[in-house]
């Protein structure tokens, strides 16, 4: 499969896969994928159910250890283990929801935090001052971060009676507790109404403002064109091209993976590609 490039830095890269390949048996879920995020840059990934997207997400974050290839983070090799990951500075939400629903609001933020916690073991079951002091600070963050995503009203409610669209707002939350330089979102809009995906969308362009560079799977078309500086289009696990919104949704190559090739050449088929992916329905299961 041939793939084209067009580069629009805006900054370092920060993230650099090379090569990465993800294989389970006899089947290649992701084939020799090149990536880059750079500093200050919004990334869309995108392609069509079973594309392989989750898949590769789930190598840059530790869960899948490639079968070949490397992912670099801050020019270091990145480690097989997913909370190291995390500690490193790469955070990510999920397809599915994945709160503790019998914890708050802010318990669940405050969980995120625990990997930029300093304290040891003895200072926890001493209750020493430094312990304290160190809880009392989480608390102040996890309070800071609920106030950024609109929840510090709700900071004492069980994560499991917010609604829908509040639930992404706490996973989103409570990943950028850990402090990441790179947040990974795994269709952050999924199931979302019109409202809550354009409030998603300024959720992320302010993440953005703070510093940190952001990679987004979306089946919704319209979110990922109006959000992201490059996108990448991923098809049978390989990298099919790259560039800015509009070079992608001109590409035909584009277009005929999402509906196929005969009817990619027929007349009007491009608008019809762009009407067809732009609603395609969120949430479908699944990239592995």
């Amino acid at each position: 499969m041939t793939t084209d490039t067009i580069t629009t830095s805006t900054g370092q890269a920060i993230l650099d896969a090379r090569g990465v390949t993800m294989r389970f048996g006899g089947l290649t879920a992701v084939r020799n994928v090149d990536f880059t995020v750079n500093a200050g840059e919004i990334v869309g990934l995108i392609g069509p159910n079973g594309a392989g997207k989750t898949t590769f997400f789930n190598c840059l974050t530790g869960l899948y250890i490639p079968t070949e290839g490397e992912v670099r983070y801050k020019g270091n090799i990145l480690p097989p283990k997913s909370f190291k990951v995390t500690a490193a500075g790469i955070a990510r939400t999920f397809q599915n929801i994945r709160l503790f629903a019998n914890m708050t609001v802010l318990e669940n933020v405050l969980v995120g935090h625990h990997t930029r916690t300093k304290e040891g073991f003895w200072s926890a079951v001493l209750r020493l001052p430094s312990f304290h002091r160190a809880e009392g600070a989480s608390r102040e963050r996890a309070m800071e971060l609920l106030q950024f995503v609109g929840l510090d009203k709700k900071a004492d409610h069980l994560a499991r009676n917010l609604p829908y669209g509040e639930q992404r707002k706490l996973e989103i939350a409570r990943a950028l507790a850990s402090e990441p330089g790179l947040l990974l979102l795994d269709e952050p809009t999924a199931g979302m109404n019109p409202q809550e995906t354009r409030a998603t969308e300024e959720l992320v362009f302010a993440i953005r403002d703070k510093g940190i560079a952001v990679l987004v799977i979306e089946h919704d078309m319209r979110f990922i064109f109006n959000l992201c500086d490059r996108v990448s289009v991923l098809v049978q696990g390989e990298k099919l091209v790259e560039g800015d919104s509009a070079t992608v949704q001109g590409d035909e190559r584009v277009i005929a993976a999402y509906l196929g090739e005969p009817f990619a050449n027929e007349p009007g088929g491009e608008e019809v590609a762009e009407v067809e992916a732009a609603e395609a329905a969120p949430g479908k299961e699944n990239d592995r």
